[in-house]
């Protein structure tokens, strides 16, 4: 279907909103926000903010906006896709046909580990731009780690990842601690009522990097997932954080299928630090050294190269922090 060539009467966009109301109700992690977010959806199409939209893509645009305009939660949003979403699953995580596409596209985009290299003094230099699925990219992931095994010292850019799953993120914060278990966060999932809590794991297929010198590149790109692995790392005091505050998503969920062509993203979770019970919603993962994004690699490189091993296996320096 051509988003152009898009039009919808007041009845199904009132069954839009009413589909998309009755998942909220039922799924979003604050149930008293829900209720509000769904009369504020309710008030917007009584007073017919959306009759004149004729585009598909502005529709969600806009049914986002509204969605997210009580608590701003940004990890809750509405999109249009011009192609069938396929199968009939009402949550896509459960939907073969949705999952072997979302594969493929993360295939293509190598599991969201964009870039690697070794800058000079043999300081490793890792982009990720998404944390993706560990049944999907566990074995890239362990190839990436193995290339990084012999660094002195460690960046990893995270200053425009999108974010991802949790078991990525405990599996890859696992090669950066000893064998000893630590508990890095716990999810709170309304949807089962159930907290969930998330420790490194004392065995690893890929290489143990407990004792090398690691540095976080984060900003306000840095969202969801990305800001977790980012918050677990602080608050071990195992990473330094360098670059700008992050935007401040803490609330994981899941994909619904609204109709055949709206895709619906709730939040079901709420992150939580296993310290302080707190998380970073709203208010974003502040860096131990605060520099403008494009100075961050740099100030990085330099302070890498201050504290880097020779030798990977020998004793820790100190850590700043």
């Amino acid at each position: 279907m051509d988003a152009g060539q898009f039009s919808m009467d007041p009845g199904t966009l009132l069954l839009l909103i009413q589909q998309i109301c009755q998942k909220l109700r039922r799924n979003y992690i604050f149930p008293e926000i829900a209720e509000k977010i769904c009369a504020n959806l309710e008030n917007q199409f009584e007073g017919e903010v959306y009759k004149d939209i004729n585009e598909a893509e502005f529709l969600a645009f806009a049914l986002t906006t509204h969605l997210q305009e009580i608590n701003h939660d940004r990890h809750l949003w509405l999109r249009w896709h011009p192609e069938p979403i396929p199968g009939a699953e009402d949550v896509l995580h459960q939907n073969v046909e949705w999952l072997a596409d979302q594969k493929q596209k993360a295939q293509s985009e190598n599991y969201g580990f964009r870039k690697i290299e070794i800058l000079p003094g043999n300081i490793g230099y890792l982009v990720i731009e998404r944390f993706q699925r560990l049944e999907w990219a566990k074995q890239r992931a362990v190839a990436t780690l193995n290339y990084l095994a012999e660094v002195g010292a460690l960046i990893i850019d995270l200053q425009h990842c999108e974010g991802g799953h949790p078991d990525m993120v405990t599996f890859f914060c696992s090669h950066f601690f000893s064998k000893e278990p630590v508990q890095l966060h716990s999810i709170y999932w309304r949807d089962v009522d159930q907290l969930q809590e998330y420790w490194t794991s004392p065995e690893i297929p890929g290489p143990r990097l407990e004792r090398v010198p690691l540095f976080l590149l984060i900003g306000h790109d840095t969202f969801s997932a990305a800001e977790g692995f980012a918050s677990d790392l602080k608050t071990h005091q195992r990473a330094t954080l360098i670059g700008e505050t992050t935007y401040g998503g803490a609330h994981p969920g899941t994909s619904f299928r609204v109709n055949s062509h709206f895709e619906l993203f709730i939040p079901m979770g709420k992150a939580l630090d296993p310290l302080t019970g707190q998380n970073w919603e709203g208010t974003g993962i502040t860096p131990h050294i605060t520099v403008p994004g494009e100075e961050a690699l740099q100030v990085a490189h330099q302070l890498a190269l201050e504290t880097a091993i020779h030798d990977p296996h020998g004793p820790l320096p100190s850590t700043r922090a």
